[in-house]
């Protein structure tokens, strides 16, 4: 009996149903079945050699020989079945890019070896009273690293501050279209929307290609409009901070938790800002089709939180980031997290300071006096 040659393609179109989820050994076992079945079934159909015939076949000479060949074959098929099957388990799925994760900033600087009382997940932390300006939480804030689409805070401060028509129709163009990270929009080039619907796009679903035509449109260009968050970042005090352009999908935008903290309470005192950014959800016309669009951050919709103003941002240069303002016991708090490891280890570590935050009698608002 002759083996097929195994091919790659075959080996995929075997495996990609099962998940990849058998062990090599059981990979090479079930494929190696797969591979006898056609050449039985072809076997079926051709003349079966009498019992004696098939006595005498084994027992001659050459035949003995044809059998060595055949077992050569054979384990020349299960070396390359081997070979495959490894090959296949490292594969990605159709249609996923296989593209190695890179570590952060963060954590090619160390500052995951930093410990703290809470076990943040998030290797920058810091939680601020407002109203105090008392810090209750640190965790490397000083360290300046990639803040990812927190930038989006400065695009949409610059204009609110602007004062330009929120009903005028902004349309995408190429220009708008990520080419540094290769992200995906709904926004296709062509869309138009006004100005109001693309900031609550890039506040409360961080729309990159939305936040991009914001800046593009700014009085005096895309250019202009960096160098005015640059500029309003000096203002602020945000000396640690650096804007290269307004959606955050390159690593050269970067700042501090103390200058974010700053940033935070700057942009919470727009009632604007605050509206859109914490918007739970928000539904666009573009031709004929509408767009629902959620807030990236699920705590938005909790009730046991009372959020006034909320930014998350991911690249991998930056890992997971979130800013806050939030009323939690009787205080009101500005939270920054940076650099956190985990798709939801951000939201976990905001939860574990509130939970500290309740839990901890010296922490807590004091109870306002009835009289006033």
């Amino acid at each position: 009996m002759r083996l097929r040659p195994v091919h790659r393609h075959a080996v995929n179109r075997f495996f990609r149903p099962m998940g990849r989820a058998l062990t090599s050994v059981a990979l090479v076992a079930a494929l190696i079945a797969a591979l006898l079945a056609p050449a039985a079934q072809a076997g079926g159909s051709q003349k079966t050699l009498s019992k004696k015939q098939s006595q005498s076949a084994t027992g001659s000479k050459g035949n003995r020989g044809s059998t060595k060949a055949t077992a050569t074959r054979k384990a020349a098929a299960h070396a390359r079945v081997a070979r495959a099957s490894a090959k296949t388990a490292r594969m990605p799925a159709r249609g996923v890019a296989f593209v190695p994760a890179r570590p952060s900033f963060g954590q090619i600087a160390g500052l995951h070896e930093v410990s703290d009382p809470l076990a943040l997940r998030s290797s920058v932390a810091l939680v601020v009273d407002q109203d105090t300006n008392e810090v209750l939480l640190s965790k490397n804030d000083h360290a300046v690293l990639p803040i990812a689409s927190l930038t989006k805070l400065m695009t949409g401060l610059l204009i609110s501050q602007a004062k330009l028509p929120m009903d005028e129709l902004l349309t995408i163009t190429q220009d708008d279209v990520d080419m540094e990270k290769g992200s995906r929009s709904r926004l296709t080039v062509g869309t138009t929307l006004t100005r109001g619907a693309m900031l609550h796009l890039a506040l409360m679903a961080s729309e990159n290609r939305a936040a991009h035509a914001l800046g593009r449109t700014y009085p005096g260009g895309l250019a202009a409009f960096v160098a005015q968050m640059n500029a309003q970042a000096r203002r602020l005090g945000m000396t640690d901070t650096h804007y290269a352009e307004p959606t955050g999908l390159s690593s050269r935008n970067q700042s501090s938790a103390r200058d974010l903290a700053t940033l935070v309470n700057v942009t919470h005192a727009d009632p604007l800002l605050r509206e859109l950014s914490t918007s739970p959800d928000y539904e666009v016309e573009v031709g004929r089709k509408t767009l629902q669009y959620n807030n990236t951050n699920r705590l938005v919709k909790n009730p046991t939180w009372d959020i006034g103003l909320q930014k998350t941002g991911y690249i991998s240069e930056a890992g997971r980031c979130l800013v806050m303002q939030a009323q939690v016991a009787g205080r009101k708090l500005i939270m920054v997290f940076l650099d956190s490891a985990g798709k939801f280890s951000r939201i976990a570590d905001a939860e574990r300071v509130r939970h500290w935050i309740e839990s901890m009698p010296s922490l807590t608002a004091p109870a306002r006096n009835s009289s006033g």
